[in-house]
């Protein structure tokens, strides 16, 4: 269970490096427009973003 976890943390900071690393200037554009969001849209993206993941968790585990 612990490598499992590590090695799925591995892979989120592989991804979310991804952005900053081939389009740096893309990404500061992104989190300049997620500065002006409201909170409410904000939580939306983030509760989207974990349904995604327990889907495809789901799908494919």
């Amino acid at each position: 269970m612990g490598s499992n976890l590590l090695t799925a943390l591995a892979l989120m900071l592989v991804i979310e490096g991804l952005l900053p690393f081939l389009a740096p200037a893309a990404w500061r554009e992104t989190f300049q427009r997620i500065i002006q969001m409201a909170d409410g849209q904000i939580r939306f993206i983030g509760l989207s973003s974990m349904l995604l993941g327990l889907v495809l968790l789901t799908l494919f585990h």
